[in-house]
């Protein structure tokens, strides 16, 4: 059933959706109770990270002894998303040794490339989707059951997103790290940026600022000892940069993944994946001036993730690479807000690797 949230963005009151991670909470739970009750359920509730209950209504159930299906289908409420209205099924087959396992079937992508959150060749379930599914099933029985999640539909709406590009083949990833769908315009969502900046600038003054691009981001700047206040940015580098820079602050830290900062470090400024992908140009354009070999150049730009090229590189002793995309990214922040002397530190990080790469 319709989620009945709202949030208002641009004077417009946009209704919110649930993640596919939930819809896989919620089949896997209410698959949990047909088995352990012998009886189909119309609706299940569940909780989500964002601390909202979900009451999902159940479709497709089936029982058989030990064995129950059923699904859940996907409401991304106003946000425009690929996923909207795709079923998430989950079949569960009793254990009596209390584990639960969870894998992917039909139409649930497979990792492909290192640098996920997962191992090569597991299925794309985030790591917070599965805690929630043995969350809502446990909540039911701790016997243990064997949990297979799948969508009919993956394998076509997968090819509509961009996880061939991050090394995920063959469906949908399972998502989601607040269970909750929230709709936001990009001139919604840099404005609120500018909101958190502007409430930053009145708690702690004008010294410096940290900019990350999400959560794992502001984690890694905690236990790196930046203490610093800290705005997630998402994409809009160079709106933040900007801002920030008019505004009067007299320094800026950046902390980012390779796969965005990599663009960063060419003088890219949006680095979401539909405005530019030069993640593998940039690494090229480094090693080129690095002197690096013709072969290692073209083993790189065959490399799908940023996380593979820079393990290329590693491997083959030009980790020295994510140093010279720092320095590129800090000189190009400064031409981009044409002041030379500006106090400027960009991060880079890999999932695999950590800050000290080399």
């Amino acid at each position: 059933m319709s989620l009945d949230l709202y949030i208002i963005k641009e004077g417009k009151s946009l209704r919110c959706g649930y993640t596919t991670g939930s819809c896989a909470a919620g089949a896997a739970k209410a698959a949990a109770i047909m088995i352990e009750t012998g009886e189909t359920v119309k609706y299940v509730e569940i909780d989500t990270p964002a601390n909202i209950k979900l009451k999902l209504e159940v479709n497709n159930p089936s029982i058989d002894g030990k064995k129950a299906t059923c699904s859940i289908i996907k409401d991304a409420g106003d946000d425009p998303d690929n996923t909207d209205g795709i079923e998430i099924y989950a079949t569960l087959s009793k254990r009596d040794d209390g584990q639960v396992i969870i894998e992917g079937g039909q139409g649930i992508g497979r990792i492909r490339r290192k640098g996920l959150f997962g191992k090569v060749g597991e299925a794309a379930i985030n790591p917070v989707p599965r805690q929630m599914i043995e969350k809502e099933v446990r909540e039911v029985s701790n016997s243990g059951y064997d949990i297979l999640i799948f969508a009919p539909q993956g394998e076509e709406i997968g090819k509509k997103t961009f996880n061939e590009n991050i090394g995920i083949e063959g469906g949908i990833s399972i998502i989601g790290t607040k269970g909750i769908v929230y709709p936001m315009s990009e001139e919604a969502l840099i404005k609120t940026i500018y909101m958190e900046i502007d409430m930053l600038e009145e708690t702690y003054g004008k010294s410096n600022i940290v900019l990350v691009p999400g959560n794992y981001g502001e984690k890694l700047a905690e236990e790196l000892g930046i203490k610093e206040p800290k705005v997630k940015v998402s994409n809009f580098l160079g709106n933040s940069l900007l801002y920030i820079y008019n505004k009067g602050f007299k320094s800026i830290t950046l902390i980012g993944h390779i796969g965005k900062f990599s663009k960063l470090s060419i003088g890219v400024f949006n680095t979401h994946s539909k405005i530019c992908d030069g993640r593998m140009e940039a690494f090229i354009y480094y090693l080129a001036l690095m002197g690096a070999p013709m072969e290692l150049l073209n083993r790189v730009n065959n490399a799908v993730t940023a996380e593979e090229g820079l393990n290329i590189c590693i491997d083959a002793g030009y980790g020295e690479v994510i140093r010279r995309m720092e320095k590129g990214a800090e000189d190009r922040i400064r031409k981009y807000l044409k002041d030379e002397n500006y106090k400027v530190k960009v991060i880079i990080y890999s999932m695999e690797r950590g800050v000290t790469l080399c």
